[in-house]
């Protein structure tokens, strides 16, 4: 289509198999959409596209992605707040006609296949490096590597005895992720052996919590 609609916090700029979406990094944008600044979705990762009333005299226009097509969505699972939600963009209400014409086009566009699962992710993961702080230590990503440096004041003793803990993507079978809005936390990797249990908390040393954690 090639054409540009801004909306509050992001702007979605039509391509002829894609819509890239660009993040603001202003002060209000919220912190995950400053990290991610821009993602590319093919409309073959898409399953529909939705237009409600938000708050405060806004639409929202969301693109819903399918299941599997998205790496950060699939480790998200369903935890990420509305407001979080990158294929959201809120739009002021007088500009619901324009919103609405939008809807229409990306819906033609949608794979024949929108309503079945993907087989594989069709969206680029967010891009190394990366990291980030949390309650017990520091969480690093270099594209191959995930390390975790525990903090003196917040990790248990037996992190902090154990030492700093470092895991290529090639040893790791999965990832949990439980939101810091919940109780307790935590970014947990899932080694293909088993690793090393903090008895004390009940926590594996291939745990970060979060700001409500422990351990």
């Amino acid at each position: 289509m090639g054409d540009v609609l801004a909306g509050i916090h992001a702007t979605w700029e039509f391509d002829t198999d894609s819509v890239l979406i660009r993040f603001e990094r202003g002060i209000r944008t919220p912190k995950l959409f400053q990290s991610l600044r821009e993602r590319r979705i093919p409309y073959a990762a898409l399953s529909s596209v939705t237009l409600t009333p938000g708050k405060r005299g806004t639409v929202v226009l969301r693109a819903v992605p399918r299941a599997g097509a998205d790496p950060l969505v699939e480790a998200a699972s369903g935890q990420l707040k509305e407001g979080c939600d990158p294929y959201r963009l809120v739009l002021p209400a007088e500009r619901e006609v324009l919103a609405e014409y939008y809807a229409d086009e990306l819906r033609a566009l949608l794979d024949p296949a929108s309503d079945e699962p993907a087989d594989r992710f069709l969206v680029a993961a967010p891009e190394a490096p990366m990291n980030f702080k949390a309650y017990d230590g520091r969480a690093g990503f270099d594209g191959e590597r995930v390390s975790f440096r525990w903090s003196w004041t917040g990790a248990s003793s037996a992190k902090w005895k154990a030492g700093d803990q470092s895991f290529k993507v090639s040893e790791l079978a999965g990832i949990v992720w439980r939101s810091p809005e919940a109780l307790d936390g935590y970014l947990r990797l899932l080694p293909r052996a088993a690793a090393p249990v903090d008895h004390r908390t009940g926590g594996s040393l291939g745990d970060l919590h979060g700001p409500d954690g422990s351990g």
